[in-house]
């Protein structure tokens, strides 16, 4: 008897997590213990493979049809469900930064929408490449990083970003406010970590790349974390994690521990905000694109926070 619809989109969730959480310390663990067996040729045979085949992260990545064209992903979106509104074209002759909010705790949204196709973006926005760039050092971790490239993902490094904003009808997807907004993520509560953020605008501009707000609504209800007092020992011991590693770790609880609530998100793709090509952007036109980009992610959130289930009285906060 096989499995039912249910179970498998529990599963597809499931894998995900797990995959998000574990793969990368469990990789490299099992390479570093294989070192000290009968078959440490193996390791070691990666580990000179790694090193020679160092540049591609930062070249585009090596994106894998076979992996994100699964039927996995179909029950991976309808899970939530995840549902994508498109409220303009993103034309392909053009380069795109697209803005993440919220961080959340895993980023559903972003991935689900820029990494599988099963979300349809392909379908919405045809002849655009999209690629969601989280932090380097993710690309660090043996295996995770041949999976996060196979998933579509390139880091979000100057090299990286520069490669890929080169060429046109590629929209890059950037999580803005990172692990520091992470720690405020609650279900509820729309906080963004924004306002003193404009190296993406920096970026766009270097490359005349249109700006483009994209909003998950539903992903702070994922998943619930404990929030410790800002100055306690706690966040103290958090925010100095963070600052060594890139990310935070998060005390959080989701549907029967580690497994995300299953919780509507609509992701919404605003529309695109015409940038000029500046090699050397003055501050004041930086924080002239900016003030534009966080008007336009006001609004975007207003118009479409009923309908997503958010309720008329839910704020956005910026901080």
């Amino acid at each position: 008897m096989g499995l039912s619809k249910r179970q498998l989109e529990v599963l597809s969730a499931l894998q995900w997590m797990l995959t998000f959480l574990f793969l990368g310390p469990v990789c490299t663990a099992l390479l570093l213990w294989l070192l000290f067996t009968r078959l440490w040729l193996v390791s070691v045979l990666y580990f000179a493979w790694w090193l020679l085949d160092w540049d591609p992260p930062g070249r585009g990545g090596r994106p894998c049809d076979w992996l994100r064209r699964r039927r996995i992903w179909t029950h991976f979106c309808d899970y939530f469900p995840i549902k994508v509104v498109r409220t303009a074209p993103l034309p392909p002759g053009r380069s795109y930064v697209l803005g993440a909010h919220p961080h959340g705790i895993a980023c559903a949204g972003a991935f689900a929408v820029l990494c599988p196709e099963a979300a349809g973006f392909p379908r919405l926005f045809p002849g655009l490449r999209p690629v969601l760039a989280p932090l380097r050092g993710l690309f660090l971790l043996p295996g995770y990083r041949e999976y996060l490239m196979s998933a579509g993902m390139c880091p979000v490094s100057r090299a990286s970003l520069d490669f890929l904003l080169s060429r046109p009808g590629v929209a890059v997807g950037i999580v803005v406010g990172g692990a520091a907004e992470a720690l405020d993520s609650a279900p509820g509560s729309y906080r963004l970590t924004l306002l003193r953020r404009t190296g993406f605008v920096r970026v766009a501009l270097r490359h005349g790349a249109c700006l483009v707000p994209l909003l998950s609504l539903g992903e702070p209800e994922l998943f619930a974390q404990a929030q410790f007092a800002p100055g306690g020992l706690a966040r103290r011991l958090q925010e100095r994690f963070r600052a060594l590693v890139g990310f935070a770790p998060c005390v959080i609880r989701g549907e029967w521990g580690l497994l995300p609530r299953p919780r509507p998100l609509t992701v919404v793709v605003g529309s695109p905000i015409p940038v000029p090509r500046r090699v050397k952007a003055t501050p004041e036109e930086v924080l002239h694109y900016h003030a534009l980009y966080v008007a336009a992610l006001r609004t975007l959130f207003e118009r479409h926070k009923v309908a997503a289930g958010l309720g008329p009285t839910c704020r956005l906060h910026l901080v």
